[in-house]
């Protein structure tokens, strides 16, 4: 059975940098590929950012340069590096995992191509 646990959320203040963990058991973790979305109160969720089995990385662009995700095969675990956090960043993370989702451009990466999903995460922003 797959299972995924986000940890490392939390409050911080604007300018803070957590990283966010997700350890994942129940599939061979190496071929999926992996994403982290966000839902922010009164929002839409979010596609945060996402890797490929390969490594290749995708990140919408309101994290741009300040967000990295990255995953250690060996662990089992995707992360989320999250650098100058500003305030509209608050929002409950999700890490998300699926095998199928490899076989579409990541460009098209939406939360429905997803089907194993973590319990998500509170990150919260104070300015």
């Amino acid at each position: 059975q797959v299972q995924l646990v986000e940890s490392g959320g939390g409050s911080v203040q604007t300018g803070g940098s957590p990283r966010l963990s997700c350890s994942s058991s129940g599939y061979t973790y190496s071929r999926y590929c992996m994403g982290w979305f966000r839902r922010a109160p009164g929002k839409e969720r979010e596609g945060v950012a996402g890797i490929d089995s390969n490594g290749n990385t995708i990140y919408v662009d309101s994290v741009k340069g300040r967000f990295t995700i990255s995953k250690d095969n060996a662990k089992n675990t995707l992360y989320l590096q999250m650098n100058n956090l500003k305030p509209e960043d608050t929002a409950v993370y999700y890490c998300a995992a699926d095998v199928a989702v490899c076989l579409v451009e990541q460009k098209y990466w939406v939360g429905a191509d997803f089907g194993y999903w973590g319990q998500g995460t509170q990150v919260t922003v104070s300015s």
